[in-house]
């Protein structure tokens, strides 16, 4: 993908105005280019980012259900990008694509920018379909992927605050509404989920194949090396707080997550935030992820255009 779509302000224009008069050409670009980048304009901070959606989308923004990485509420339903420490490398990935349904559209917000890097990295998954040996392609089209998530009390995200609830009846209540995602109570507290998805969707607007999934974020050799090591020598690997197999179960080998990730960096392009740019993604066209990096750098998002997969 390019990062050819880039919209400036002209003389500190308002950003819902903009918006609001030209969401059908900026809803073309998206589609176009899987990304659009909003520089300049007037945004009134993180707390006008519930606006900013409304106007795009006319609708209001989606709450962070079904969680994967801890996040802190901003305000409504405005957060913050993952909280995690950072010198760590976010691998490329679509936002929910282990769910049922995913937002469509997501929008990221630069509060402050990072001293150095803490860019957010984006690759064209249509293109990174088309780059993956056809081998690779049909065993997962044939086969789904399979992600088990381990729930440990004391390590992680805790399923309470996956799930938002403290009652374990309305876990799994959500987990059957949720299309097959298969409940697990572990001993003192933990929780296992399992659930099959495709690899691979049909974008419902342009038509276009895309390669829609967790299997490269979620797969153990994914993770740093020294965090990788340390997972493997707390937990055999069915109790990994996420891992990924094909959908049968069977062993995805080294060799072509290697390919996976290779085809996703080869895709990736990057640009240095800077603060009140707001970047619009369709997360079914284009992977996002995060540099490492250093100093305030504080990120603000929120979800829009909910898909459900049927």
């Amino acid at each position: 993908m390019t990062l050819s779509a880039i919209v400036e302000a002209a003389g500190g224009e308002d950003i819902v105005e903009h918006l609001a008069e030209h969401r059908t050409e900026l809803r073309a670009r998206l589609l176009e280019h899987g990304a659009v980048l909003l520089r300049g304009f007037g945004t009134g901070g993180a707390a006008g980012l519930e606006q900013v959606v409304s106007a795009f989308t006319g609708g209001a923004p989606l709450e962070y259900a079904e969680r994967s990485s801890p996040r802190s509420t901003i305000t409504g339903r405005v957060y913050t990008s993952t909280d995690y420490p950072p010198d760590e490398e976010i691998f490329l990935h679509n936002e929910n694509s282990y769910q049922a349904s995913w937002p469509r559209v997501l929008f990221f917000q630069c509060v402050e920018p990072a001293h150095t890097l803490g860019a957010t990295p984006l690759a064209d998954t249509r293109r990174i379909h088309r780059a993956l040996d056809p081998r690779i392609r049909e065993e997962f089209r044939a086969r789904g992927w399979r992600v088990v998530r381990n729930f440990h009390p004391d390590l992680g995200i805790r399923w309470q605050d996956t799930f938002g609830t403290e009652d374990r009846d309305a876990v799994e209540e959500y987990c059957r509404r949720r299309r097959g995602i298969a409940v697990e109570w572990r001993p003192y507290g933990g929780l296992r989920t399992t659930v099959v998805r495709s690899a691979v969707r049909v974008h419902p607007k342009t038509g276009e194949e895309v390669w829609f999934n967790h299997a490269t974020f979620f797969h153990v050799t994914t993770l740093g090396e020294e965090i990788r090591q340390g997972l493997r020598e707390m937990f055999p690997e069915e109790d990994l707080p996420t891992h990924t197999y094909y959908g049968d179960g069977g062993r995805i080998p080294d060799e072509v997550m290697a390919e996976l990730r290779a085809a996703y960096r080869a895709e990736s392009t990057r640009f240095d935030w800077r603060r009140d740019d707001v970047l619009m993604v369709d997360d079914m066209l284009a992977a996002h992820g995060r540099e490492p990096f250093t100093g305030p750098r504080r990120i603000a998002v929120a979800m829009a255009d909910p898909y459900d997969a049927g």
